[in-house]
């Protein structure tokens, strides 16, 4: 079976509807878009989306063939769940909630999470342990809905690597608990031995993002969007292959900003033809839709 293949829904024109954002998808040749739901007013109302709103999503699914199996929930930058202030961690609760229910009424199986306690905060002990409590009850609720809540590995040091989130997960006992590894961001902490980290890591992953970056430093805070495939510093032959070796057979997401760019097209197209003979070589013959293989590639 192939290995399922998506874009992030940043990398596609903002000004398209639904329909058109995954007919597009569709013909560049993924499987699946993942959606953002960010901090902007714009995306958060999505949360409120109404029963004929959500209706359309699920129209569009079927009539494009195309699915939207995860979200991107970075609003909690915002709405932090372990924030000092009572209000703003009941938001967050809020939102969390209410992302459970749009999953489970739209057919979203995975709510990736950003792995922050805080974002716009200074961290503390308690920042960790407010965190950890809400995550337990977010936990709860999505194992009601049948929602996994997967952690994505950060341009942020609380949680830098799969060794920190299996310490959060050591203290949540819940199999609707996964992680979401960004090989970009993992490869940018110098104290990752990223082998290490992605086969330790496979039997908790929801799914793994293709994303280059450039690595922190002592004198560099590291670059974590936005960098051209190739120009950054992940091997992604030496983890593409890591990941093969140790049987991963999830779906992979490609993430990208290219929304407001001139062509995003043509740059999607770059990043496929970056990627696609590096997945094969690793051994991932069969991703996507099958128009990735052999000679096509080149077409890119």
């Amino acid at each position: 079976m192939a290995n399922p293949l998506g874009i992030y829904e940043k990398a596609l024109p903002a000004d398209l509807d639904w329909m058109g954002r995954l007919e597009m998808a569709g013909e560049l040749g993924f499987d699946f878009v993942e959606m953002s739901i960010d901090e902007t007013d714009v995306r958060l109302a999505r949360l409120d989306w109404t029963a004929g709103q959500r209706r359309e999503i699920q129209q569009a699914i079927f009539e494009t063939g195309v699915r939207i199996p995860s979200i991107c929930l970075s609003g909690h930058r915002r709405f932090p769940l372990g924030s000092h202030d009572s209000a703003t961690r009941a938001e967050g609760m809020i939102l969390m909630r209410k992302a459970i229910d749009l999953a489970s009424d739209i057919g979203v199986r995975v709510i990736q999470l950003a792995g922050y306690d805080v974002y716009y905060e200074a961290k503390d002990v308690g920042t960790r342990n407010f965190f950890i409590e809400n995550l337990r009850q977010a936990c709860d609720w999505a194992a009601a809905k049948q929602v996994t809540l997967a952690i994505e590995v950060m341009d942020d040091p609380f949680m830098s690597s799969i060794s920190k989130y299996l310490e959060i997960k050591a203290q949540i006992v819940s199999p609707w608990l996964q992680v979401y590894p960004d090989i970009g961001n993992v490869s940018a902490w110098p104290q990752n031995d990223i082998g290490r980290e992605l086969a330790i890591g496979l039997p908790h992953m929801a799914g793994v993002h293709l994303k280059d970056t450039l690595a922190v430093t002592a004198d560099f805070p590291g670059k974590f969007k936005n960098v051209a495939f190739g120009a950054g510093c992940v091997d992604f032959g030496g983890c593409l292959r890591t990941l093969k070796s140790n049987g991963y057979a999830g779906p992979f997401l490609i993430e990208m900003w290219s929304e407001t760019s001139d062509d995003p097209r043509r740059e999607i197209r770059e990043a496929l033809a970056f990627l696609m003979p590096k997945m094969k070589e690793a051994g991932y013959d069969d991703v996507g839709r099958g128009t990735f293989n052999g000679a096509e590639t080149g077409s890119f």
